[in-house]
């Protein structure tokens, strides 16, 4: 009963988004899902997330579909659909192209930044100061993607925040863990504005390096948490062989 009760409070309306209906159902799980609404290992009942959505079972069975390709859902047959557990062989894949494709284009950006662009950036870490002071970790954490976002689409190549945002799922979602860490959110704040002021003084270089060292930190927080919080990671005899 418990559980019933809380669904409707931790799914997004689905004006939120647009799309389709399963678009939309999509979206709103997976925004629950990378938020930690939905915990690691917990089961997602259809029946709850229509009645919580009031939608047939046919969008929800599509949605959970396209979360189960993204790997964010495990269907399992005569048991039911489980949120993923988290991998750290997946994080640190994700993590490695991420890094790849965000050093890549903060060197490319540094080289050709318009003044409306340099206008978004500075606004953008302005904003983050404004919500640091305030104690807002999730409009902080909206803000974060949005600067990573505005970086990689300021290139001018349309598919890189899409593959970014693909390559980075997995550490997206658990990098939710982190920013509670006592000081975290001030050191991000901090390695924000290293990468946009290489950016806006044009040295390709500098902005490579305030990067790496940005990224690198997540995972330098994430990895002892599955020593600390082994009840969200796949024990190691789950994991799924390299290929």
């Amino acid at each position: 009963m418990q559980a019933q009760k809380d669904a409707p409070r931790r799914l997004a309306p689905l004006e939120s988004f647009r799309g389709s209906l399963s678009a939309r159902v999509y979206e709103v799980l997976k925004d629950a899902i990378l938020a930690l609404s939905y915990k690691p290992g917990e089961i997602l009942r259809k029946s709850e997330i229509c009645e919580a959505l009031n939608v047939s079972r046919s969008p929800v069975s599509e949605a959970i579909a396209r979360l189960a390709a993204d790997g964010l859902v495990d269907v399992v047959p005569q048991a039911g659909t489980f949120v993923a557990r988290f991998s750290m062989d997946e994080i640190r894949e994700g993590a490695f192209l991420r890094e790849a494709l965000e050093l890549a284009a903060v060197e490319h950006l540094a080289g050709c930044i318009t003044d409306e662009q340099i206008v978004q950036l500075r606004r953008n870490i302005r904003l983050q100061e404004v919500l640091v002071h305030d104690g807002d970790h999730e409009g902080f954490y909206q803000l974060d993607a949005q600067m990573h976002e505005l970086i990689m689409a300021s290139t001018g190549f349309r598919r890189l925040a899409r593959l970014a945002d693909t390559a980075w799922v997995q550490v997206n979602r658990a990098r939710q863990l982190v920013l509670p860490t006592p000081g975290r959110v001030q050191e991000t704040l901090s390695e924000h504005k290293k990468i946009v002021d290489a950016i806006v003084a044009r040295d390709p270089q500098a902005a490579r390096e305030a990067t790496r060292h940005h990224l690198r930190q997540l995972i330098k927080y994430i990895a002892p948490l599955e020593k600390d919080r082994p009840e969200l990671f796949q024990p190691p005899k789950e994991r799924k062989p390299k290929a």
